[in-house]
């Protein structure tokens, strides 16, 4: 009974509106009441849940996301990425896609990317004739990208909701090649919606322009190899790393490019503040939630409740894949890792499956939610970009879905695309 009031609670407030972070906490707190525990249960797990010293990578990670975002990287690597892939046909919607990949690699978020990235390449590619849900839906699928590639601080969150004891420089590098994947199953995609659409092709500005840009953004992307490297050959930990990105982003923007002045500084600031203050609320709540789950065995119920039906690794794994792709349609990525995580590694850990090579399919199965109204925080900002309706985006943006569905599938179920290269590097 408890189980179904805590769920039930939790669901009926966010079909009523109601911010996930209040939900959590409020579906806790009517558990506790019905079990007889004292409510202060409830403070003592906020504080627990938000006392782990790796949960501070986040916010420094974040804001050096927001500085290279504000100080002129995006611009950079957007010039890079039309220099190498432009004369692609659908050109401008391989370089949104190429681009992803490089500010994904700055920024660690998917919102940030979409935003940067997004908020420059799809009025220019509607400037230039493309249609709007196409621009807008290569953008917020490509998106996601930034969710598999260092300094992703989704992958240091599922890290804190597994107990802390995965190494994150294993999850980084883990994420590497699915991520390569992704960027290269989606321009493929891009390219024949584009060929279909009869889209034209970028002009190409000479290897000259080419060395300039690269040139030009190798400081930007200099902090990806700064944080994979210094993390994954002991140099210093996650949080250490993500100090250090900081300073280095505050170095090259302020210094080197000089874009980034004080007024844009103070706006970073209070961006930065914000986001981490959404993330870190989310935490604290779904640190309740998820020892309430623990403490009402839900994990071991879980495991019980699919071996009943389902007998080997690839049919549970299939059925976990199914089931987060239903709750990334209406919970946002951060609190879908911080509940799901708790309830399904058990899952895997007793299928045999290895908590690194679970840990990126969680979140790229959560992160294909974000382009999945209704939620969708992704999907939402992309359309408010482009000015169109969610509806319009959603007939037209099948080909790319399915494409993430496709890399998903492939991660999942060819374990050694993301598991080769951290067993690579350890040796």
């Amino acid at each position: 009974m408890a189980i179904s009031l805590l769920f039930l609670v939790f669901a009926l407030l966010l079909v009523i509106g109601v911010p996930v972070a209040f939900a959590l906490a409020a579906s806790a707190l009517a558990t506790l009441l019905y079990l007889g525990l004292p409510p202060v249960v409830l403070v003592q797990q906020i504080s627990a849940g938000t006392g782990s010293a790796s949960l501070i990578a986040i916010p420094l990670f974040i804001f050096a996301g927001e500085i290279m975002m504000r100080g002129g990287i995006s611009e950079r690597l957007i010039a890079l990425a039309a220099s190498l892939v432009g004369r692609l046909r659908g050109g401008l919607g391989q370089v949104s896609i190429l681009s992803s990949l490089f500010f994904g690699g700055v920024s660690g978020s998917a919102i940030a990317d979409v935003s940067a990235v997004g908020g420059t390449m799809i009025p220019q590619m509607v400037k230039r004739g493309y249609d709007r849900d196409f621009a807008v839906n290569v953008s917020v699928t490509a998106a996601l990208v930034a969710l598999l590639v260092p300094p992703s601080h989704n992958l240091i969150l599922f890290s804190a909701a597994a107990g802390g004891g995965l190494s994150i420089a294993d999850l980084f590098a883990a994420g590497i090649v699915p991520a390569l994947l992704m960027t290269v199953v989606l321009m493929v995609t891009g390219y024949v919606v584009a060929r279909r659409r009869g889209y034209g092709v970028e002009a190409f500005p000479g290897w000259r322009a080419v060395a300039t840009r690269t040139v030009s953004a190798l400081p930007g992307l200099g902090l990806v190899t700064l944080i994979f490297v210094g993390i994954r050959a002991g140099i210093f930990t996650a949080v250490e790393s993500a100090a250090i990105a900081v300073v280095y982003a505050l170095l090259v923007t302020s210094v080197l490019y000089r874009q980034l002045d004080v007024r844009e500084f103070l706006a970073t600031l209070v961006h930065a503040a914000r986001s981490t203050g959404v993330i870190l609320f989310v935490i604290a709540t779904a640190a309740v939630f998820g020892w309430l789950l623990a403490y009402l065995q839900v994990p071991a119920a879980a495991v019980e409740f699919l071996q009943s039906f389902a007998h080997g690794k690839a049919m549970v794994l299939l059925m976990i894949i199914v089931m987060l792709l239903l709750l990334g349609t209406f919970m946002d990525l951060a609190p879908l890792i911080l509940i799901c995580t708790p309830i399904f590694l058990p899952v895997a850990k007793a299928y045999g499956l290895d908590p690194i090579h679970f840990g990126l399919v969680l979140v790229l199965a959560g992160g294909i939610g974000l382009v999945t109204p209704p939620v969708g925080s992704v999907l939402f900002i992309g359309t408010a970009i482009g000015k169109i309706t969610i509806a319009q985006s959603l007939r037209t943006i099948w080909p790319f879905w399915l494409a993430g569905v496709v890399v998903l599938l492939l991660v999942a179920f060819v374990p050694e695309l993301s598991m080769w290269l951290p067993a690579a590097l350890k040796h």
